[in-house]
C-alpha cells in the first residue's frame, strides 16, 4: 500500500509543477504580446514621421525631375 501511495503523491507533485509552469508562461505570453503591441505601435509612429519628412524631399525631386527633362545624371 505504500507504493502506490507514493506513487500517486509523485503523479500530483508532477501535475502541480506543470500547472504552475503554465500560469508562468501564461503570464509571459501576456506580457510578450503586450511588448509587441507596444512595439507595433511605436513602428506605425515611426513611419508616419517619416513618411511626413519626406514629403518636402519627394515634392522637391518631382520639380527636379520635371524641369530637369529626361536625361540622366551621367547623360549629356
Amino acid at each position: 500500500m505504500l507504493w502506490p501511495m507514493f506513487f500517486l503523491a509523485v503523479a500530483f507533485c508532477g501535475i502541480a509543477v506543470l500547472g504552475v509552469l503554465a500560469v508562468r508562461v501564461g503570464l509571459e505570453v501576456r506580457r510578450f504580446s503586450r511588448a509587441v503591441g507596444d512595439s507595433s505601435e511605436r513602428i506605425t509612429r515611426a513611419a508616419q514621421n517619416l513618411e511626413r519628412a519626406a514629403q518636402p524631399l519627394a515634392a522637391r525631386s518631382g520639380r527636379l525631375h520635371g524641369q530637369g527633362g529626361t536625361q540622366g545624371p551621367n547623360e549629356t
